[in-house]
């Protein structure tokens, strides 16, 4: 019973109470950012804490309207509105770069979920800030892993190539052919001009039966007209 008591008492606003959800959403906040900064990603350390921070603040703010003002109004509402205006800052960490390569959408999903954990840190709700936090952070660390032992494994390369106007492709897709390559996606990111043109391709080989993924790259960049190639 006595165990109860506190718990019910940490749920409620007090110094105490006020305290560790503080203290809570900067923990939680710092584990998920520090995972990010380590990757050099737009949104690290610092910005987790502040959104997981500010949206337990949000909560408490509506909190306290209802049970110490006694304000009839609905004490998520405040908090609510922190779910739709993460979504600026999310943005802003998603960038399309010079090569139609979309970066940063798993930042903007760690920070929109990061203001989800600080938004049950500030209502009280303990348990389920601290389960998401193990998980967020397994998932963003632990998966990461796998994700790279996955593009170890496999044979398939992004490549990215730059060409003079002169240059004809098919001369790389038959050299991909004759040395156990194919291409499976084909995509161009500037159109042809007077100078030239760039793509960006997925080839699939099994480098049992043909040359390595080092070796076919430079084949390819040997060949005449090419200005530039480089795996993404």
């Amino acid at each position: 019973m006595e165990k109860m008591a506190w718990i019910s008492y940490l749920r409620e606003l007090n110094v105490l109470s006020l305290t560790l959800r503080i203290v809570l959403a900067v923990f939680c906040g710092g584990i998920i950012g520090y995972e990010r900064g380590k990757h050099q990603e737009a949104a690290g350390f610092r910005t987790h804490i502040l959104v997981c921070v500010g949206s337990a603040c949000t909560m408490l703010v509506g909190q306290y309207m209802v049970t110490v003002l006694g304000q009839n109004t609905d004490p998520a509402r405040i908090g609510s509105q922190v779910v739709s205006g993460i979504g600026f800052i999310g943005a802003g960490t998603i960038i399309l770069n010079s090569r139609h390569q979309i970066k940063g959408v798993t930042t903007a999903a760690g920070l929109w979920a990061s203001a989800a954990m600080g938004l049950a840190v500030g209502v009280g709700f303990y348990e389920c800030a601290i389960i998401m936090c193990i998980v967020l952070h397994f998932t963003l660390k632990r998966l990461n892993q796998m994700d790279d032992q996955y593009v170890k494994l496999t044979t398939d390369a992004r490549i990215y190539m730059e060409y003079e106007k002169d240059f004809h492709f098919s001369q790389v897709v038959r050299a991909l052919r004759e040395n156990g390559w194919r291409i499976v996606f084909l995509e161009p990111v500037t159109e042809e001009s007077a100078v030239g043109a760039s793509v960006q391709f997925i080839m699939r080989g099994e480098e049992d039966k043909g040359v390595s993924k080092e070796e076919m790259l430079e084949k390819i960049r040997k060949m005449q007209d090419i200005w530039y190639i480089e795996e993404l």
